[in-house]
């Protein structure tokens, strides 16, 4: 079992960049599949991207591919999101889950994570 915090969320111009943290304060993630989600206010929490526990796969959306890349170091215990050229319609409270998966599996539903941080707020300012 595994418990995750997000971190590196704030307040950044349009055109920005900001990278987002996952650490495990409990557990190892080495063998996890990792996802990202957000939410915005008043919408369903949708998935942004995912990185298989091979640290290779990898899958985005449409939404953030090219500009959104998620990587991992499982001796650092940690995933991250490197979000670039940051538009407003990216501002929402981003999420990172984990579940056991295959080395090259990736998920992209909601329901196929068991463990999920607190969130970290992403704000972009036109």
């Amino acid at each position: 079992q595994v418990q995750l915090v997000e971190s590196g969320g704030g307040l950044v111009q349009a055109g920005g960049s900001l990278r987002l943290s996952c650490a495990a304060s409990r557990g190892s993630l080495s063998t996890y599949a990792l996802g990202w989600f957000r939410q915005a206010p008043g919408k369903e929490r949708e998935f942004v991207g995912a990185i298989a526990w091979n640290g290779i796969n990898t899958y985005y959306a449409d939404s953030v591919k090219g500009r959104f890349t998620t990587s991992r170091d499982n001796v650092k215990n940690t995933a991250y999101l490197q979000m670039n050229s940051l538009k407003p319609e990216d501002t929402a409270v981003y999420y990172c889950a984990a579940t056991v998966g295959r080395a090259a599996w990736v998920g992209v539903n909601r329901d196929e994570y068991n463990y999920w941080g607190q969130g970290t707020q992403v704000t972009v300012s036109s």
